[in-house]
């Protein structure tokens, strides 16, 4: 499976943006699609996730309530959804999969800027 992230952008705070990542190749139902970000001189930290099967999705208490996770399993795609934006969710975002068995996430996309101005 290979991703790729895109829907980066410069929004202000409050704003909105949908990220895309859409997987080539063949995905599974057991398979989990997570999101992760990394902003500037910071590690990189876990957003949600979303189960391809049965769409059950989990958050960071950090973006609980304003990112919701989705996916089109017709394309492939799982989106990311963030309202209510703040220049603390500045960061490169990143899509990834596994298999919902494994501990690691050992697929990974190319990133997607995200910038919020205040």
């Amino acid at each position: 499976v290979q991703l790729q992230a895109s829907g980066g952008g410069l929004v202000q705070a409050g704003g909105s943006l949908r990220l895309s990542c859409a997987a080539s190749g063949r995905t599974f139902s057991n398979y989990v699609m997570g999101w992760f970000r990394q902003a500037p001189g910071k590690e990189r930290e876990f957003v949600g996730r979303i189960w391809w099967g049965n769409g059950i999705t989990y958050y960071a208490d950090s973006v609980k309530g304003r990112f919701t996770i989705s996916r089109d399993n017709a394309k492939n795609t799982v989106y990311l959804q963030m309202n209510s934006l703040k220049p603390e969710d500045t960061a490169v975002y990143y899509c990834a999969t596994k298999l919902g068995t494994c501990p690691q996430y050992d697929q990974w996309g190319q990133g997607t800027l995200v910038t919020v101005s205040s």
